[in-house]
């Protein structure tokens, strides 16, 4: 694990730094970059510049610095307040695929040290305040579906985030999250990470929705919110995936219920494609007038851009927005339990909450006999029917005098996970069952 190398006068300035970007958010928008990808493929680096690992851009941070560098410095120069890392891939499951697992704090230190330099360099020339956001990607595995195990993948963003954080991120960004229990894992990662380093900066999560309305394991807006906003981060909202138009609905969701500061950084439009590619339609116009909008409707106090949007795009962003003071919002909001897919709130129309017990093994003689033979189908069905007669969480208890609790809760939770859309409770008197 990394640690923080720095002198008390280099930490003293960090942490000036992070309190002025706390501040900043609290009273005013501030404006993040755009597109970072497309930017550095634009420069057409070479096989030999990805050490024969193409597509990888965070190499980049060690053999073409200066490519890297100059994507920052073309933010910058529009006047945006942030840029995030070149770090999206930096992560275990994503490095891992490059066979570079070992190098996932060399490649996130070496991202937030090239932003690093060239924010501290554009503050001392500019005046004004320019902050690192440390970019934690989603990854390539889906630990809901069973592709990792959740100690692996959350180690692995602890990795991330120390790297980002000792080459001087001032704040941690978990972007374009797909699956609740992904990006839960790098949230507690990110933390870990504060907490070895003895380091406390803002962490934001950015959710990905897809044009269906969900996240691409179907976590609807609702759910996402209930289960990760008790985890203590700063900002949450949306970046990727769509455009503006497809993101007014859940960023009207988080304005109405949200008691977390929100923030959004939508592509520039949904992808056209054509002969020479994929072509974002939206015009920097347009994107300056999306965020505008979202700034009167939903109080966003963080903004940028994602896929397609271009210096130019965040240059009017800029201008449009950098004089507002996002509106006060008044939430609502609304206790629950949250499934993979739904939320459930706790006050319920019917003046009670119903809990499905049939799918507790000392409740149910039925449930217990397909436990114990491994009939795992039949016991997911019982929850099904459950779901179907009106519960509105399912109690899961597989505690029996000889059985291995911890491989039957594995087993069955993990499919429940995915086969229920009711929040599971999850039911033991063991510790490492729970």
């Amino acid at each position: 694990m990394a640690s923080l190398p720095t002198p008390a006068s280099a930490a003293a300035d960090s942490r000036a730094r992070v309190d002025a970007l706390r501040q900043a958010l609290a009273s005013r928008v501030v404006v993040a970059d755009g597109a970072m990808g497309t930017m550095l493929q634009a420069q057409d680096p070479t096989l030999e510049d990805f050490q024969d690992l193409e597509g990888c851009n965070e190499i980049l941070n060690i053999t073409r610095p200066d490519i890297v560098r100059s994507v920052h410095e073309a933010y910058y120069a529009v006047g945006v307040d942030c840029v995030e890392t070149n770090t999206f891939g930096s992560n275990f499951t994503a490095a891992t695929e490059y066979e570079i697992a070992d190098r996932i704090v060399e490649l996130s230190e070496a991202g937030a040290r090239i932003a690093r330099e060239v924010a501290d360099e554009f503050t001392a020339n500019t005046g004004q305040q320019r902050w690192v956001l440390g970019s934690i990607g989603p990854g390539t595995k889906l630990p809901s579906l069973g592709h990792i195990d959740y100690a692996t993948i959350r180690d692995g963003y602890q990795q991330n985030a120390e790297g980002l954080l000792a080459g001087g991120a001032d704040a941690l960004i978990v972007e374009t999250s797909q699956d609740l229990l992904q990006t839960k894992s790098s949230l507690i990662g990110a933390r870990r990470a504060m907490d070895a380093l003895g380091v406390s900066v803002p962490l934001i999560c950015s959710l990905a929705f897809e044009t269906t309305g969900v996240m691409l394991l179907g976590s609807e807006i609702g759910a996402a919110l209930t289960a990760l906003e008790p985890l203590g981060i700063d900002l949450i909202g949306l970046n990727c995936s769509t455009g503006p138009a497809e993101m007014s609905e859940h960023l009207r969701y988080l304005a109405q219920h949200s008691t977390t500061p929100l923030m959004c950084m939508p592509n520039a439009g949904l992808p056209i494609l054509g002969k020479d590619g994929a072509h974002f339609p939206l015009t920097p116009p347009e994107m300056a007038d999306a965020q505008e909008n979202f700034i009167n409707s939903y109080g966003l106090q963080l903004v940028g851009g994602c896929c397609g949007s271009t210096p130019e795009h965040l240059r009017q962003v800029v201008e449009r927005v950098r004089e507002m003071t996002p509106p006060e919002r008044a939430p609502r909001p609304e206790p629950g339990a949250a499934s993979l897919y739904q939320t459930v709130p706790f006050r319920q129309d019917t003046a009670y909450m119903a809990i499905g017990e049939r799918t507790n093994a000392n409740g149910s003689k039925k449930f217990r006999e397909a436990m114990l033979e491994a009939r795992w189908d039949d016991c997911v069905e019982m929850a099904r029917d459950q779901i179907r007669e009106g519960a509105h969480m399912l109690d899961l208890c597989v505690d029996y005098v000889g059985r291995d609790g911890v491989a039957d809760m594995k087993e069955l939770a993990g499919r429940f996970a995915t086969a229920s859309t009711l929040p599971i409770v999850l039911d033991s008197t063991e510790v490492p069952v729970l």
